[in-house]
């Protein structure tokens, strides 16, 4: 409304110019004079102007004349589209300039401006391969997703646009959480352009999410062939869709091929900690010791965690707690100054009733560091040592206050999982979990303070404790996890060096 009022009075200001500007001509004394060969012509000031813009005019229409003739000599020299050319120019530039405007429009966040533009460009141009694709992302943006999809359907006719076609129907399934259909699109994108390098991705994250790991490992294959992953990071995802396709084929039963895909997990990516321990526990089913023992120590010199100590424990399940602590210290050695050395020495000397050197083990991690995880061990530290039940369920009510420690973390959206998983279970990202300590503090659990029982396993059991002993056992076991049932309580009171952690 606006813009038209002020064209309308920008209309007025011209026309009362213009009449102003003829009323100051016809009051304006002289004239001009035009000699020219014997004849002379003489004109009023307005009769001058008209001329002059008559001989503008004359000029004008001489320069098309004359351009038309070029086209005729060029047509009549065998050009057959010269004259087509010639009379196309003037909508060629109109198409172009609006073509140009509603691209404007479009990055000025103006969808409905481009989609005007756009229809007006197809128009002139009759070229749909330019106009179409400013149409689809402009009733994108405006939300019309039936008129995008439409257009993205038109440009699947055209050999050259079937792409761009593809890959837009493609990104509109993944905004209306059709991922099953949008693999499929993003599968013929890929047959079409090979090299895309977002289309891959975007293939290789809905393939991980369907668990399709067999595709996904030629996906990941041909981004290293195109030059769209380094190597080192193919080496890394490859090891992981290895393992997790193991972790399938395990659960389906065929457990030796699940040993087979574990071990080349590990050879693809030795450090990562999932792999290694699955490996090593194909190997301890087939009694193959050494080989799981010198898998573990490799991943564990890289990154020490609580499921490899479990895994290189399963070598030995029937070991006394002094045997164990002896075959251990090699591991312990190799990382000694590691908090999981730390806190693993700790519950090995708990296991063996070593209590001292359980506290020595720990150092200042309850000071300095204090978890869940370490504050727990340090009560099974002060109930081994004599000390009275308030100091004891002092350190549980600290370990139930403090954080939990690392765990699998998503780096991408932070979100805490009890177990690794190749795919975050909340936004969906592959190969994003991390072993580390939470951004906030979370409340611990007695299923996060479960290392000593796996670490001591069937040891001898202690039968020299009363049965007071026994019930106060119980009831720390119920501070740390109220929600226990009564079976877990009871076997947590047959073992005592457990229930001190639980």
């Amino acid at each position: 409304m606006l813009w038209s009022l002020i064209k309308i009075v920008v209309f007025v200001v011209l026309v009362a110019a213009a009449t102003l500007g003829a009323g100051y001509l016809l009051e304006m004394d002289g004239g001009v004079r035009i000699a020219f060969g014997g004849i002379e012509f003489s004109l009023t000031p307005l009769s001058a102007v008209i001329a002059f813009l008559v001989l503008l005019l004359s000029l004008w229409l001489l320069l098309k004349l004359a351009a038309l003739a070029v086209a005729i000599l060029k047509f009549l020299n065998g050009d057959e589209t010269a004259l087509s050319r010639y009379f196309d120019r003037n909508r060629e530039r109109k198409g172009y300039q609006a073509l140009t405007d509603g691209m404007m429009a479009l990055a000025s966040g103006e969808p409905r401006v481009a989609m005007h533009k756009a229809a007006r460009a197809e128009r002139y141009l009759a070229q749909p391969n330019l106009t179409n694709l400013l149409t689809a992302q402009a009733a994108e943006m405006a939300g019309d997703s039936k008129k995008a999809q439409e257009v993205y359907k038109r440009l699947l006719k055209d050999d050259k646009t079937r792409f761009v076609g593809v890959r837009g129907i493609m990104k509109q399934k993944l905004s209306q959480g059709d991922t099953d259909t949008a693999r499929k699109l993003a599968e013929k994108a890929i047959a079409l352009k090979p090299k895309h390098e977002e289309t891959q991705d975007t293939l290789l994250q809905l393939q991980a999410q369907a668990r399709d790991w067999s595709g996904a490992r030629g996906t990941l294959n041909l981004k290293l062939k195109n030059g769209t992953l380094p190597r080192d990071v193919h080496k890394r995802r490859d090891a992981v869709l290895a393992l997790s396709e193991a972790k399938t084929i395990l659960t389906e039963g065929n457990s030796i091929e699940a040993m087979e895909e574990a071990i080349e997990a590990n050879r693809l990516s030795p450090d990562l900690v999932p792999a290694a321990a699955l490996a090593a526990r194909g190997l301890i089913e087939k009694q193959q010791l050494r080989k799981a023992a010198k898998i573990l120590k490799k991943a564990w010199a890289v990154h020490p965690h609580p499921d490899l100590a479990t895994a290189f424990a399963a070598i030995h399940p029937d070991e006394t707690a002094a045997e164990r602590l002896k075959r251990f210290r090699p591991l312990l050695h190799l990382v000694p100054d590691h908090r999981e050395a730390k806190l693993l020495e700790a519950e090995l000397q708990i296991a063996a009733e070593d209590f001292p050197a359980a506290r020595r083990a720990l150092g200042d991690l309850v000071e300095h560091d204090p978890d869940s995880r370490a504050l727990t061990i340090m009560a099974a530290v002060a109930r081994g040592e004599g000390a009275s039940d308030t100091v004891v369920k002092g350190w549980l009510a600290r370990a139930l206050n403090a954080p939990r420690g690392p765990q699998w973390v998503c780096d991408k959206c932070h979100n805490i999982h009890h177990e690794w998983v190749p795919v975050c279970e909340n936004c969906g990202a592959f190969d994003t979990l991390v072993w580390q300590s939470p951004p906030e503090s979370e409340i611990a659990s007695a299923s996060s303070m479960a290392m000593l029982p796996l670490i001591v396993g069937s040891l001898e059991d202690k039968s020299g404790e009363t049965e007071s002993d026994q019930a106060d056992l119980v009831e720390d076991a119920e501070i740390l996890d109220p929600a226990a049932d009564d079976d877990t309580v009871a076997e947590a009171a047959d073992r005592p060096g457990e229930d001190a952690e639980k």
